[in-house]
């Protein structure tokens, strides 16, 4: 957890004892047995929720919130895999005081004492927890100013306090997050309007339209982080496809890209991506917001604007994320799940389709798509844990002994073939010429609990957390037949995605509820936000309350009056920046403002059943479809792929 000198360990070390006095008290209330009885039940599940957040935290460098119990539900597919592959054997040991307990009174080495406390003495012992809770608080905030009204890291509320307050401050603040809502009014969103204005950044003029008209291909790569790109393991290259369209002369890139992703992971991605807002402080936007919240996003922007078609295609679960229910909200017309795709034991791993197959069957659909259209492709195989059979290995395994980090190379090899086999298609099809191919990855495959790994992974002789800030880095490409392209040093992160492409496509969004700015502006401000209130630019960083010298990682150390102003301002306008976009959220603001142009979303309009989406395709009287193009003929034929699960191609 990083804690750092006598306070931070000392606090850590004492801050369980208020917690499990206070709630194991409530025992002593109790006559007789059914004291002892309540005292072991309580403590059996402060162990449950101990282990809980034992295994969250080694994938997710993060405690459970209640945003994300309440959205388990969405998020559930294939966990077991999951928790199986990262649970411990020392693990258990959260349990071995209710075992021992037992143990004691059941073997009579303890003898259940049936005389009841007074009342006075319980109480004492309650209003002593209180105490030492108030006075651990008082620490706390002594140590660390404003630790629970301005902080954006559940981390440090633990480190100070402890896991079980956390769990009170988090269900706090789920309480508030409702009142918030229900409070919320008109005036709220003009403060929200008042600094969009003030900070507006004019998108590079240059840019301004280049792709207009043209298709729109997103490629979700799944927990795809920078430094595969050009990363080779004993001589071969992890990703040579993506290398070849990362340096190709039509390509832009961008090298100091980050991905700003809290508890929602792959679902704060899309979130920034489709609407420049950020993901919520705790929990999911999609799981917890996304099916009542209104929302001005990429796909009804694109439709309304431009006459876009929009679809998101992915070979997993519906559910998951309550992606069935916020893509309705983000006015994407078609959405084809797992549902859509022919499912055998071998085809799937982890949370979907493997990606070969995925694509090969997702031919069928894509050029069904009235143009011009916008497209999303979620890839899933490059996710944790990291694993793919034996005859889809095509790449040996790292070395570093760390079972999490080592089968990473594998499966990004394999998700790169993957999209080599998807551009050989379009280039056969001809549907590379009139599409605007945009690649990004979502978050971090490899989490900052891998320290050593990572170093050894870099060929560094440590890695600390400020090279875990810098290893945030993802990659972000437009791709596309005629671009001006270039490798952009920008600093951005996936707020700046939705507004980029915008003004690529020559799509005005001023009057919208946007946090992001266009990467190719001149303008760009270079203020990466993380989701926990840290930071990066070109020339500072912010990590974990320390801030540090990009260029060279030296830590900053008593800096003079103008450094520590300067540092001060930009930590201020990301907190800032993440208020307002919460408060965006939380409150539904967009419901009170909407563009003159814009028709507001009503997602029932919106039907995924695929029988009806499929006729819908089928009936259309676009002639723009690639199938139309190609005198109704499939063009099947021209995807090729060497997936040893497809070569009798059983799947058509």
């Amino acid at each position: 957890m990083g804690a750092v000198g006598p306070m931070q360990n000392f606090l850590l070390l004492i801050n369980p004892l208020p917690a499990g006095m206070l709630l194991l008290g409530i025992g002593l209330f109790f006559k007789g047995r059914k004291s002892y009885w309540i005292i072991i039940i309580i403590d059996l599940l402060l162990s449950i929720w101990l282990f809980a957040n034992i295994l969250y935290y080694r994938e997710f460098s993060n405690f459970l919130s209640l945003s994300i119990i309440k959205t388990s539900g969405s998020t559930a597919d294939n966990l077991g895999k999951s928790i199986v592959g990262i649970t411990k054997p020392s693990d258990f040991l959260a349990f071995i005081d209710v075992l021992i307990v037992v143990i004691l009174l059941a073997t009579k080495l303890i003898k259940i004492d049936i005389r009841p406390l007074k009342l006075k003495v319980t109480s004492l012992i309650e209003v002593l927890a209180l105490s030492f809770m108030g006075f651990n608080l008082l620490m706390a905030q002594h140590d660390r100013s404003g630790l629970l009204t301005r902080t954006f890291d559940n981390n440090y509320i633990v480190k100070y306090l402890g896991m079980n307050e956390y769990a009170i401050y988090d269900g706090f603040k789920t309480a508030q997050t409702s009142a918030q809502m229900a409070k919320a009014n008109v005036s709220d969103i003009k403060s929200v309007r008042k600094y969009l204005k003030a900070n507006y950044v004019k998108p590079n003029p240059e840019y301004t339209g280049v792709a207009k008209g043209k298709n729109v291909l997103v490629i979700h790569l799944e927990s795809f982080q920078q430094f595969l790109i050009g990363y080779k393991w004993k001589g071969k290259e992890v990703t040579p496809n993506l290398n070849k369209i990362y340096h190709a002369k039509d390509t832009i890139s961008f090298d100091n890209f980050f991905n700003q992703v809290g508890q929602g992971k792959t679902s704060d991605a899309e979130m920034m991506l489709e609407n420049s807002l950020y993901g919520l402080q705790s929990g999911s936007a999609m799981s917890s917001y996304g099916t009542s919240n209104t929302f001005e996003s990429a796909p009804a922007i694109l439709s309304q604007k431009a006459g876009y078609t929009t679809a998101v295609m992915h070979g997993g679960a519906g559910s998951f994320w309550n992606r069935n229910n916020a893509y309705k909200s983000f006015g994407y017309q078609y959405f084809m799940p797992l549902s859509y795709y022919v499912n055998k034991p071998d085809y799937y791993i982890g949370y979907g389709l493997k990606d070969k197959i995925f694509f090969d069957q997702s031919i069928k659909y894509i050029e069904k798509l009235p143009q011009p259209f916008y497209l999303k492709m979620i890839t899933v195989t490059n996710h944790y844990p990291y694993q793919i059979d034996k005859k889809n290995q095509t790449i040996s395994k790292t070395d570093t002994n760390d079972e999490t980090v080592d089968g990473y190379v594998q499966t990004a090899h394999y998700l790169d073939q993957a999209i080599g086999e998807l551009m050989k298609w379009m280039h056969k099809t001809g549907l590379d010429k009139n599409t605007l191919i945009m690649f990004y990855g979502d978050h971090y495959g490899i989490s900052g609990n891998h320290h050593k790994a990572s170093a050894q992974l870099l060929k560094k002789e440590s890695f600390n957390d400020f090279d875990n800030l810098q290893f945030q880095r993802v990659p972000l490409m437009f791709h596309m037949k005629g671009l001006k392209g270039k490798i952009d040093p920008t600093y951005g992160g996936e707020i700046d995605v939705l507004p980029t492409l915008l003004n690529l496509l020559g799509i005005k969004n001023q009057d919208t509820i946007q946090f992001g700015h266009d990467l190719l502006s001149k303008d760009a401000p270079q203020l990466v936000a993380q989701r926990n209130g840290d930071f990066i630019t070109p020339e500072y960083a912010k990590v974990s309350g320390s801030y540090y010298y990009t260029k060279t990682g030296k830590k900053i150390v008593d800096p003079d009056k103008k450094l520590r102003t300067k540092l001060s301002s930009l930590s201020n306008q990301v907190t800032t920046q993440l208020s307002l976009s919460d408060r965006v959220i939380d409150g539904n603001l967009l419901r009170f403002y909407k563009p003159v142009w814009f028709e507001k979303v009503k997602p029932s309009d919106y039907d995924y059943n695929k029988e009806v989406a499929l006729k819908k395709l089928d009936s259309s009287s676009n002639k723009t479809s690639l199938w139309y193009k190609n005198h109704k003929k499939t063009t099947q034929s021209k995807f090729k792929t060497d997936a040893p699960e497809l070569k009798n191609k059983s799947a058509k």
